[in-house]
């Protein structure tokens, strides 16, 4: 019976994906699942809580914080994607020509995304510090500006400076999957395309472009899937603030939950989350559906 088991590949295939299972039981359904449980009690810190039902999300649906959190979450994804989508696919192209030390300048663009977090955020605060700015210095030298820019300090402005971080962490890692992607495209099509008489634009624009499309929703998928979650970049830099400007719904539920002791809260927002993320990847998924045509397959 182990003989027929183990020449048995879907048995095989299944023992070797149990390591994994348990680790995302342990480490991701688990939390996932008390989470959700605390998001409909009323815990506090050092306090199991009672069952409230729908009361935590009664009361954010009413918070004008809450609300804040949300529409700071939802600009900030929507922005920094879109700048890192942008830039990438431009970075991209331009790393997949030939140049010389080719290998080297490929691998200097992945070392903002290398960096931890939390060190290039502390980078930016020197950046965008409103006393020994770095940006305003320059600025002022070249007499652009009287005085220096209080980044941190003016709701709109750290918005944009907390974006202008992220883009500059996230957009190495959307060039280089979007660079991988371009390599797989053969050479020929562009020759057949040149031969037709088609323009760059036109090449890009079919041939370029619907070859790069399943790539580019995954990578887009996985670029708001980090924006939107996003908590270090946000809590080294300002904390959300001022005046609560840049708190994110992932940034407000640690505050909630952690510092204010309020568990079942910062849970309910954190469980708020969810639709956001799920939207997310079904993006993903249409993605994989149009490669599985493009590649014969059923849709």
């Amino acid at each position: 019976m182990l003989a027929r088991l183990f020449n048995n590949r879907h048995f095989l295939g299944l023992l070797f994906m149990l390591p994994a299972a348990v680790l995302l039981l342990l480490f991701l359904t688990y939390p996932l699942g008390l989470g959700t449980w605390l998001g409909f009690t009323d815990a506090k810190i050092g306090r199991a809580g009672q069952w409230v039902g729908l009361e935590n999300f009664d009361f954010l649906v009413g918070d004008s914080v809450a609300r804040l959190s949300l529409f700071n979450t939802l600009f900030y994804t929507i922005v920094a994607s879109s700048l890192k989508f942008a830039l990438g696919l431009w970075l991209a192209l331009l790393l997949n020509r030939h140049m010389p030390f080719k290998a080297f300048v490929r691998a200097i663009v992945l070392l903002p995304f290398i960096v931890p977090t939390a060190l290039s955020a502390i980078a930016f605060w020197w950046m965008f510090d409103s006393q020994f700015s770095v940006i305003s210095w320059a600025l002022t030298k070249l007499g652009l500006i009287d005085r220096y820019i209080d980044f941190l300090g003016e709701p709109w402005l750290a918005r944009l400076a907390t974006i202008a971080a992220n883009v500059w962490r996230g957009m190495p890692f959307v060039a280089i999957c979007l660079l991988a992607g371009l390599q797989t495209i053969s050479p020929s099509l562009y020759e057949a395309a040149a031969l037709d008489g088609a323009t760059p634009w036109q090449r890009f624009r079919f041939v370029t472009l619907p070859l790069l499309t399943p790539i580019i929703a995954v990578v887009m998928t996985f670029s708001v899937l980090f924006t939107f979650t996003d908590f270090q970049l946000i809590y080294v830099l300002t904390r959300g603030g001022p005046l609560n400007a840049t708190h994110l719904m992932a940034t407000l539920s640690f505050q909630r939950a952690i510092p204010g002791g309020s568990l079942g809260e910062g849970a309910a927002l954190a469980t708020l989350m969810i639709p956001f993320l799920l939207a997310a990847i079904l993006f993903s998924y249409f993605g994989l559906q149009r490669r599985a045509w493009q590649q014969g397959g059923k849709d």
